[in-house]
């Protein structure tokens, strides 16, 4: 798995992963993604330009979303007090990133 850029960002409580990926095969890139965080994938939802999937990772739930049109993909949680759980998801990113 190669990640091209990983960026926070507080005020909306996600983490942008940029990469090459391909809408038809996004299980390719997202299961071992999933695995390299350390997240159990709990469930998987699509539609004609997005997938949803939702994530677990130590009793936090965290959303991984793809957007085809946008090429746009990130993780996210609705509670402000994990917002620490992506900050620390970055740094298992890092090895990932190319340089």
């Amino acid at each position: 798995m190669k990640l091209n850029a990983i960026k926070l960002d507080r005020e909306t409580l996600s983490l942008s992963v940029q990469a090459d990926i391909d809408f038809e095969q996004f299980d390719q890139f997202a299961e071992p993604f999933a695995k390299a965080i350390d997240c159990r994938v709990v469930e998987k939802q699509w539609g004609a330009d997005r997938h949803q999937w939702l994530l677990e990772f130590e009793g936090s739930h965290l959303q991984l979303h793809y957007e085809f049109y946008g090429d746009i993909c990130w993780l996210s949680t609705e509670r402000e007090d994990e917002f620490d759980v992506l900050v620390y998801l970055a740094e298992l990113m890092k090895p990932y990133l190319a340089l």
